[in-house]
């Protein structure tokens, strides 16, 4: 599980860091503890374009009553894992 969630959290940031076009960060660099909003600068209209890029990617629906609760990467990977299983 946590290979899993390791993985989860690098194509995450990925998508986050090409959606957003962020400079000077890479998937592997990029801190998964970091709060997007407060800390990246990231705006609600950023976050919904990575959730419906995260929903195309992984097949998963996120509802948008989770966006403020989705604040890092780690929070976005565990959410994303978290559905999946629970489709199974």
């Amino acid at each position: 599980m946590e290979n899993d969630i390791s993985k989860t959290i690098l194509r995450v940031a990925g998508i986050i860091i090409n959606e957003l076009k962020l400079e000077d960060v890479t998937p592997e660099t990029f801190e998964p503890d970091l709060d997007l909003v407060d800390e990246v600068g990231v705006d609600s209209m950023d976050l919904a374009t990575v959730a419906l890029v995260l929903r195309d990617e992984y097949g998963i629906r996120i509802d948008e009553d989770d966006y403020p609760k989705l604040t890092t990467v780690r929070i976005i990977a565990e959410y994303i894992n978290n559905k999946l299983s629970n489709d199974d």
